[in-house]
């Protein structure tokens, strides 16, 4: 098994045969990589967000390059995808450390990640990376359904349900943002009334608000598919009714097109419960909208 530099390496040279659609064929000549991190080990709930990043490379053929949202074309993009990251199963910590050291050495390379997860908590190390490089700077725009502010779930501290607060150890809790939370303890909503940017149930006109607040900084976006309501988005690992339409998430990007964003993760598909594919379908055309306006 290949870890750290030897392993994204390899990925770069790699020909790549199910990559997203409009890729490039070389790393080297791209400003935009795209990461996959089939890790769902943390899930506290369904399993097999594992599969996502591979369906959604699949489905993504079913799509135009072409977003009439914001009026681009993946041709104008220079993005590679390099394929999965070789995570060792089971094995929460060594997976992190390989995540971290893919964003390292993407972001060493001057471009930009996009990491298709994967459960939650591989936006931990990714963040960590972004973090390392901007500092103090960075600001970190979250969309989901859970709060994910637990100090632990079950004992664990590395969970997809503490990884928002996992990142506000190292990155100050009022550069965090978050849009869309319909769900969490009473203690989770009360810390992120108190501490963060806390903007619940709703997406689009929060996130409109604070645009020209954010356009000085560095964004980083983590959206996890279930901040879109299972009506839409079924194929999810713990779905939670009552959140937005696919249709906002769209608007949503089109109005952060003129921020400074140096990376972004998709997170917490489950193909194994998404049958029509269209959970995956939604998190490709989220992806490409994503591509657009970084």
């Amino acid at each position: 098994m290949r870890y750290g530099k030897e392993m994204v390496q390899m990925l770069k040279e790699y020909r790549w045969s199910n990559r997203f659609m409009g890729s490039r064929e070389c790393y080297d000549e791209s400003d935009v990589i795209m990461v996959g991190a089939p890790m769902d080990y943390s899930v506290s709930y369904r399993p097999g967000a594992r599969f996502a990043p591979q369906k959604i490379r699949e489905v993504s053929y079913a799509i135009e390059e072409y977003s009439p949202y914001v009026d681009r074309d993946l041709s104008e993009v220079r993005f590679f995808d390099v394929g999965d990251l070789e995570l060792p199963m089971g094995n929460i910590v060594s997976s992190l450390e390989i995540i971290q050291q893919a964003a390292r050495e993407v972001l060493e390379d001057g471009k930009k990640p996009i990491f298709l997860g994967g459960d939650h908590l591989i936006t931990y190390p990714v963040v960590k990376e972004v973090y390392e490089k901007y500092g103090d700077q960075l600001r970190l725009l979250h969309f989901d359904a859970h709060a994910d502010l637990r100090e632990e779930y079950l004992g664990e501290r590395n969970s997809h349900a503490s990884v928002i607060r996992l990142c506000s150890q190292f990155l100050p809790s009022k550069n965090i943002f978050q849009f869309g939370i319909r769900s969490g303890t009473r203690e989770e909503f009360k810390w992120a009334g108190e501490n963060l940017n806390f903007y619940p149930f709703e997406v689009l006109q929060p996130l409109k608000e604070v645009i020209d607040v954010l356009k000085p900084y560095p964004v980083y976006i983590t959206l996890d598919i279930d901040v879109v309501d299972p009506a839409y988005a079924c194929g999810t690992g713990t779905p939670e009714p009552g959140g937005c339409m696919p249709h906002e998430i769209f608007q949503a990007f089109r109005a952060m097109k003129g921020l400074n964003i140096v990376g972004m993760d998709l997170v917490e598909v489950n193909p194994v419960y998404d049958t029509a594919g269209v959970t995956s379908i939604l998190a490709a055309k989220i992806i490409r909208e994503a591509m657009l306006i970084i």
